[in-house]
C-alpha cells in the first residue's frame, strides 16, 4: 500500500510540474491576470482620483523589488552570478523598459485613444522585423498571414476618432518599436546565453526601473503633485488600494516574463492584441460598454486571428519536434551500423 501512495504521489508531482511546463498554462494566466490588473484599475482605482501615472508604475516595479527579494529568501529560486557586462545589460533593460513606458504616456497626450490602440496593435509586425534583423531569426508563410486578422482585429474593435500631431504619430510608432524591442530582449535574456530565471530577472530589473520611475517623476513635477496629493486626499483606502494593485502587478510580471521564456516574443505580442480586445468584451459586458457591429467584428477576427496563430505555430513546433527526432533517430542508425562495421573489421 505504501508503494502504491508513493507512486501516486510521484505520479501527481509529474502531472503538475508538466502543467506547470505547459506554455499554455502560462499563456492562460498571463491573460487572467492582465484582465484582472485592468479590470481592478478600472473599478477601484477610479474610486479615487488619484492621476499619477508615474507613482503608480514605481508601486509596480518597488513591489516587484520587494516580492522577488521574498521568493529569493523563501528559496524559491537562486539568482544567477552576473559579471560586470551582464549587470550593464540589465542596467539597459531597466533603462527601456522605463523609456518605454515614458514615451507611450507622453505620445497618449498627443493622439487620440483609438490611434495610439491601432498603431501599438502593429507591435507583432515589429516584433518579427527586429527578430530577422538581429537574431537572423525565419519565420513560415502561414504565420505571417496568421498576423494580419490579429492586427486588422484591433483596428475595427478599436475604430474611432483619428487625430493625431505629427510628434504624437512619431511617439507613438517609436513606443511601439520600443514595445516589440523589450518582448525580444525579455525573451534573449532569459533563454539566451543569460538564461535567467523569471524571478531573476524581476529581482534585478525592478530596483533599477523603480529609482528611474522616481528620477522621471522628479523632473516632470509629479513628484510635488503627489506630496500634495498626499497632504490633502490620502486615505488608507486608497494606500490598501494601490497596496493590492502593486501586488497584482507583481504575479502579472511574474507570469509575463514567464510566458514569455516558455512561448516566444512574437506569441507574446500577439498575446497582448488578443488581450487587448478581451478587455473590451470584459468592458461590454460589466460595464454595459455600447459598441458598433464595426468593434464587434474586430473583436472576433481579432479572436479567431489569435486561435489561428496558435494553431500555426503549433503545428510548426511539432513539425520542428518530429524532424529532431528524426535526426537523433537517424544519428543513433548510423552510429549503430558504424559500431557493427567496426565489429566485422575486428
Amino acid at each position: 500500500m505504501a508503494s502504491d501512495s508513493n507512486l501516486f504521489n510521484r505520479a501527481s508531482k509529474g502531472k503538475s510540474s508538466n502543467a506547470m511546463d505547459s506554455s499554455m498554462v502560462w499563456l492562460a494566466l498571463y491573460f487572467f491576470f492582465n484582465l484582472a490588473l485592468t479590470l481592478y484599475n478600472k473599478i477601484i482605482l477610479s474610486l479615487f482620483e488619484f492621476p499619477f501615472p508615474w507613482t503608480l508604475t514605481a508601486i509596480h516595479t518597488f513591489c516587484g523589488a520587494i516580492g522577488a527579494y521574498a521568493f529569493w529568501r523563501f528559496d524559491i529560486f537562486s539568482p544567477s552570478n552576473l559579471g560586470e557586462r551582464e549587470n550593464m545589460v540589465m542596467l539597459l533593460f531597466s533603462v527601456l523598459y522605463t523609456i518605454n513606458i515614458a514615451i507611450s504616456n507622453v505620445s497618449l497626450n498627443l493622439v487620440t485613444v483609438p490611434f495610439h490602440q491601432v498603431v501599438r496593435a502593429m507591435t507583432p509586425v515589429f516584433t518579427i522585423m527586429l527578430s530577422i534583423m538581429f537574431l537572423k531569426k525565419s519565420y513560415p508563410g502561414m504565420i505571417y498571414i496568421s498576423l494580419l486578422p490579429v492586427v486588422l482585429g484591433v483596428a475595427f474593435a478599436t475604430f474611432g476618432d483619428y487625430n493625431y500631431t505629427a510628434m504624437g504619430f512619431f511617439l507613438t510608432v517609436l513606443g511601439t518599436v520600443l514595445a516589440a524591442l523589450k518582448t525580444v530582449v525579455t525573451n534573449r535574456v532569459q533563454v539566451g546565453r543569460l538564461k535567467l530565471h523569471p524571478l531573476d530577472l524581476l529581482l534585478r530589473m525592478s530596483p533599477l526601473a523603480f529609482v528611474q520611475t522616481m528620477i522621471y517623476s522628479y523632473i516632470s513635477g509629479e513628484m510635488a503633485q503627489v506630496q500634495e496629493f498626499y497632504r490633502t486626499s490620502f486615505t488608507w483606502s486608497l494606500f490598501f488600494a494601490l497596496l493590492v494593485n502593486g501586488v497584482l502587478a507583481f504575479f502579472l510580471n511574474v507570469v509575463s516574463f514567464t510566458a514569455n521564456k516558455k512561448t516566444s516574443a512574437l506569441t507574446m505580442t500577439v498575446a497582448g492584441n488578443v488581450k487587448q480586445v478581451l478587455s473590451i468584451v470584459l468592458a461590454v459586458i460589466i460595464f454595459n460598454l455600447h459598441i458598433t457591429w464595426t468593434n464587434a467584428a474586430g473583436i472576433m477576427l481579432t479572436l479567431a486571428g489569435g486561435a489561428w496563430y496558435t494553431h500555426v505555430e503549433m503545428q510548426q513546433k511539432n513539425k520542428n519536434k518530429s524532424l529532431s527526432n528524426e535526426g537523433l533517430l537517424g544519428t543513433s542508425v548510423s552510429s549503430e551500423s558504424d559500431l557493427k562495421d567496426i565489429k566485422t573489421q575486428r
